[in-house]
Formats: structure tokens, C-alpha cells, sequence
């Protein structure tokens, strides 16, 4: 399935770029700052990851993290960020260092919040060493409130060539609002911050997308009027109809229910149907292919975040105890197949 919401992004991407230009050529003593906000489903995290994979030149480093789904701690975003790399070499203290990873052998002791935050940005300037560096924030609005504090005072740290690229939802969509707010008000309030509002397609956007999927053939108006009516013009949603109607023609978008491509009847594991959505097979596929997260997120264009909240649904629902034995039970049903890797 084409990524959608990447249309009628272009304006989007170009200000993201000038963005990047001004940490390259050193116009800035501070981190430039982005912060990309809508709704779910409208296409934050793809817009991010074609940024990035559009900068010219490439970052010498990009540092990506992101809130856990469940149980989350203080510093989620750096410990997702140092999650599975090499940090023997970095100047700090071992027991600092294995609290902001938050390694399950790490001392029950805690450093001073004051101090402990300190170690947090030295730990990103090390990190981002001479730079330039890209760092990717996703889902600001399920941060804990260390990790919010962290982003703020990374937002106005001298002398870090850095671009901040955050994605949120609506403050008022997070699970601490008026921290979320507080944060955000932070961010876009840092000289030169670039401040972005992802909003639905728009119809002519939307025939666009219809255009391209049905081969060149320009949609009737009011299939477009109809589709945009039945998706609310939110890229997601859209790209689950199309994929729930893959293979047939334009007019089968407007049938209710959806087709039922788009759900996958099996047996659980423990016995009785499992219904899948069409994006939860997608996800299963790279389970099979044996993706990690988030190789599942960078091959279906969506955050590490929704990943994770996709294969709690489908343990859920296979009854699976692991995404290892839910891989098993989709090569067991034949379903489906395994996304290439």
C-alpha cells in the first residue's frame, strides 16, 4: 500500500528540510526545533521518517525513542534511545547510566532529580558528539514527565548541533495534560521552532491518493465525496479501506461493512475465531519475517508506539504468550504471508 499520508506533505517536508539546513551549517549556538502535532492516524510518524531519510547530508547521528505502551518510567525516551546500544565507552557514572537505561540490574538508589537530569542531557551531548545529529521524538503526548523535562531542557542546550523533531498528538489527547501542554509550550516557544498541524486530506488530496492506487484513473467527485465523507480524510483510515478493498474496484470503497479482506477468521490458540484487521495482518507478516518493532514500524510507516499496541492486540487476541508463538500460529493457520524482510 503507498504511503498516503505523505501526500499534500510537500510544504510539510521543504520547511523541515530548511529546518535541518540551519543545524548543518552551524547557523544556530542551540538545537533547532520541529514539533509536528494531529490527530492519530494522520501521519506524524511517516512525515518524520521521510524527513529524515530526505536530509541532505545524511546525520551523523540520529537518536530515536519513544514512551513504552505500558508500565512507563521516568526518562522512557532516553532509555529507548540507549536501548541495545554500546554504551561502554561513555563518560558516566555506570550506575547513572544503568537507572537512565533502565536496566533491570540497576542500583535501587537514585540520583538527586536535579542531578539526574544533568546526567540525562551530558548522556545526549555525548551521544550527539560533534553532531549533526537528528533527534526523534515520538508520541511527546505519552511521555513521562522526566522525559518532557529532558526535551525542554535539551530544546535550549548550548552549543548541541542538534535538530529536535517531535511528534505529538493534542495536548489534550495526552496522559498528562496540562504537563503535555506545559511542554509543548516549551518547545514552540524556543527562537526559530518550526510548529506544524497535520490536519486530514483534503478531497482534492484525497483523489490524488485514489488517482494513483486505481492506476492513473481520475475518481469520480462523488466516490471522492463519499470516501472522504466515510474516512474523515485521515490518512489512516484511508489506507485501511483501500487495503480492505485491494484488488477490487473503486466503487467497492463505498460498501458497508468493509470487505472481508479485511479481517482474518482463524482459531486461537485456546479455541473459537479470531477476527484480525487488515493492519494487524500486516503486522503479523513481519512478526513471521522476524522484524523487530521497529523494523515493523520503518516497513509500515507508523510509530514504534502503534507497533507495540498492534502486537499487544494480536497476543490478545491469538492467545498467543509471545510474538514468537504468535508468528507460529500464523504460519500454522497459513496467514499470513511473511512480509520480506
Amino acid at each position: 500500500m503507498m504511503p498516503v499520508s505523505m501526500v499534500g506533505r510537500a510544504g510539510e517536508l521543504a520547511e523541515l528540510d530548511r529546518a535541518w539546513s540551519t543545524v548543518v551549517t552551524g547557523r544556530r549556538t542551540a538545537p533547532t526545533v520541529a514539533v509536528i502535532s494531529g490527530d492519530a492516524g494522520v501521519g506524524k510518524s511517516l512525515l518524520v521518517a521521510a524527513a529524515v531519510d530526505s536530509f541532505t547530508p545524511r546525520p551523523a547521528v540520529l537518536l530515536s525513542g519513544a514512551a513504552r505502551v505500558h508500565d512507563p518510567a521516568p526518562y522512557d525516551w532516553l532509555a529507548a534511545v540507549l536501548s541495545g546500544r554500546d554504551t561502554s565507552a561513555l563518560d558516566l557514572p555506570p550506575d547513572a547510566l544503568a537507572w537512565l537505561a533502565q536496566q533491570p540490574t540497576a542500583p535501587r538508589e537514585r540520583y538527586a532529580p536535579g542531578a539526574l537530569l544533568r546526567l540525562a542531557v551530558r548522556t545526549v551531548r555525548l551521544l550527539v558528539g560533534g553532531g549533526p545529529a537528528v533527534l526523534v521524538v515520538e508520541d511527546l503526548h505519552a511521555l513521562d514527565p522526566a522525559s518532557l523535562n529532558l526535551l525542554g531542557e535539551l530544546a535550549t542546550a548550548a552549543e548541541l548541533p542538534a535538530l529536535l523533531l517531535v511528534a505529538t498528538r493534542p495536548a489534550a489527547d495526552a496522559v498528562a495534560p496540562e504537563l503535555a501542554a506545559r511542554a509543548l509550550a516549551r518547545l514552540c516557544g524556543v527562537p526559530g521552532a518550526v510548529r506544524q498541524r497535520l490536519g486530514p486530506l483534503r478531497p482534492a488530496e484525497v483523489a490524488e491518493v485514489l488517482t494513483q492506487v486505481y492506476d492513473g484513473t481520475r475518481p469520480p467527485a462523488a466516490l471522492v465525496r463519499a470516501v472522504c465523507a466515510r474516512t474523515g480524510g485521515n490518512p489512516y483510515t484511508l489506507t485501511e479501506l483501500l487495503a480492505a478493498h485491494a484488488g477490487q474496484e473503486p466503487a467497492a470503497l463505498l460498501r458497508r461493512p468493509v470487505a472481508p479482506t479485511s479481517r482474518a477468521p482463524a482459531e486461537p490458540l485456546a479455541g473459537g475465531e479470531v477476527e484480525l484487521t487488515s493492519r494487524e495482518l500486516e503486522v503479523l507478516g513481519c512478526l513471521v519475517a522476524g522484524m523487530s518493532n521497529k523494523q515493523v514500524a520503518r516497513e509500515l510507516g507508523i510509530s514504534v508506539r502503534t507497533v507495540t499496541v498492534h502486537v499487544s492486540n494480536l497476543l490478545r487476541k491469538t492467545g498467543a504468550a509471545s510474538r514468537t508463538e504468535a508468528a507460529i500460529w500464523a504460519v500454522r493457520h497459513r496467514l499470513p504471508a511473511p512480509v520480506d524482510g
